[in-house]
Parts: structure tokens; C-alpha cells; sequence
């Protein structure tokens, strides 16, 4: 693993330059989206502005995350360039979206549906970043062949004070490669909502994004279950609480939109901005 590259005395994060590179991958697929759906949006400024916001409302989350640690070093946490939690950047990255769906005048809800294979892209390409650097995104012992063990991680698995020795494994044990698991299902997910979405399908705005949201929030609360992360309630830990958050908001808000789209029917005002079907 390599958490740093160094040239000369300057060190530079791998997990940032695999950020880097997963804007870059969730600004391509908007950017396609936006194709071919004929719109005029610039994807790069969109994708930036919510890369930005989403590494603030990550950093924040994961610090309030452990508030007597906050509150005793506020400024040593603000600037750690580790520990940063998904679900904040998830929120702050929302209202980034809508804000910019109305900027660019193509509406908030259909921006939303818009990114959401993106945000699936972009999660998967981020966790490459966790992989190289090691920062303990890793899972649990394992016998399974693929695993693999990070003695130089940010987060060491090995040695007598490593993830191996923690759970009672020998200490050059290999642990399960989640990141890479999350890859693979974010990927899959991708695929999925890019299908749905594609012109000539018909669903109500927003219904892509609650499905991004349940999907994302079933694949995260599964991979909990082999990962490192300290239980806090319920024997679940934070990201599991907030999977099921993310899940029960998605069918909230596919209930919504459907009921939204079927009294704009019944009062006759159904129009093609209520639906995903766009000249192409």
C-alpha cells in the first residue's frame, strides 16, 4: 500500500489523487447523461462544486462523528486529511445538486436523477483511494484467497498492534478487501440506474434518485457486516444507522414523487417535465 507519494520533502495523499480521479469518472458519466438527454449543463463546474461540497459535509460528518475528541481538538481534526464519512458528503452533495439544477435551469429533481449513476461511479472510483492508502476502510480477518494485508496502510492490519492482532489473528493475517467489494456493487449499481434512466423509460422525477438512495443504502449496510467499524447502537455501527436512513429516505421519497406525479395526472397538468422522457 502506498498512503503517500513523496517527491523530495512534498508528500502528497494517494487518496486524494484517486479522488481526483473519481470526479473525474463521475464527470465523464454526467457529462454522457447530459448528452444524451440533449442538455445544455456543464458538467465539470456541476461536478466540482458538489466534489467540494461533499469532501466539507464528509469531513464535518466524520467529525461530529466523535464529539468529546472534537470538541477537546477542533482545528487538528478540521485539518487531518484522514476521516472523512460518505453519508455527510452524500447530504451536502444533494443540496449542491438542487441548487445547481435550478442554476442551470434543468430542475432540482431531474438533476438529482441525472447524477445519481454518477454519484454510484464516483463512490466506487473513491474507494480505490481507501484501498491504496489503507486507512482502515478494510473488512475482517480472513482465510478467503483474495485478501489481502496492509503492514504499510495508513492503518496497518499487521503487526502486534494491528487490525490482525486486534481480532485475535495471527499478526500477518489478510484481511477482506471491501473497497474493492464496494467497487464491483457500485459499478453494478451504476449500470442499473443508467438503464432505467435512459430515454424513452418513464418515471416519475426523483424516482431514479430514491432508487440510488435504497440501493446505495442495502449495498453499504451489507458491507458493514465484514468491516472493522466499531458497533454504537443496536450492534450497528454509525454507517449502518445511516444506511438505513438512506434507505428509508429513497422509499419516502419514491412515494413521493409517485404521488406527486399521479395528482398532477388527476388534476390534468401532467407535462413532459413530469417524467424522465426527454427529446433526444
Amino acid at each position: 500500500m502506498y498512503p503517500f507519494i513523496h517527491i523530495g520533502h512534498l508528500s502528497i495523499g494517494t487518496f486524494g489523487i484517486l479522488l481526483w480521479f473519481a470526479a473525474v469518472g463521475a464527470c465523464w458519466v454526467l457529462y454522457r447523461n447530459f448528452r444524451r438527454f440533449g442538455l445544455d449543463a456543464d458538467a465539470i463546474s456541476i461536478v466540482a462544486v458538489v466534489a467540494v461540497s461533499g469532501i466539507i459535509g464528509s469531513k464535518l460528518w466524520h467529525d461530529f462523528e466523535h464529539p468529546v475528541l472534537f470538541f477537546h481538538h477542533p482545528i487538528a481534526l478540521l485539518f487531518d486529511r484522514a476521516g472523512f464519512a460518505w453519508y455527510g458528503g452524500l447530504l451536502v452533495g444533494i443540496a449542491a445538486l438542487l441548487w445547481q439544477g435550478r442554476v442551470y435551469k434543468v430542475g432540482a429533481l431531474r438533476m438529482l436523477d441525472l447524477a445519481a449513476p454518477s454519484a454510484a461511479i464516483g463512490y466506487g472510483l473513491g474507494r480505490l483511494g481507501c484501498l491504496i492508502s489503507g486507512d482502515g476502510d478494510y473488512g475482517k480477518p480472513t482465510h478467503l484467497p483474495w485478501g489481502i494485508a496492509f503492514p504499510h496502510g495508513l492503518v496497518p492490519t499487521t503487526g502486534p498492534f494491528g487490525t490482525c492482532a486486534e481480532y485475535g489473528w495471527p499478526s500477518s493475517c489478510r484481511v477482506h478487501p471491501t473497497p474493492i467489494y464496494e467497487l464491483i456493487v457500485a459499478l453494478f449499481i451504476a449500470w442499473i440506474l443508467w438503464r432505467r434512466s435512459a430515454p424513452g423509460t418513464h418515471h416519475p422525477l426523483g424516482q431514479i434518485t430514491g432508487e440510488y438512495l435504497v440501493l446505495s443504502g442495502i449495498a453499504r449496510f451489507l458491507v458493514e457486516f465484514i468491516r472493522i467499524n466499531p458497533h454504537v447502537l443496536w450492534g450497528m455501527s454509525n454507517a449502518q444507522v445511516a444506511s438505513l436512513g438512506s434507505i428509508l429516505a429513497g422509499i419516502v421519497f419514491i412515494a413521493w414523487v409517485r404521488h406527486r406525479a399521479a395528482a398532477a395526472a388527476a388534476r390534468g397538468e401532467a407535462r413532459a417535465p413530469e417524467t424522465q422522457t426527454q427529446a433526444t
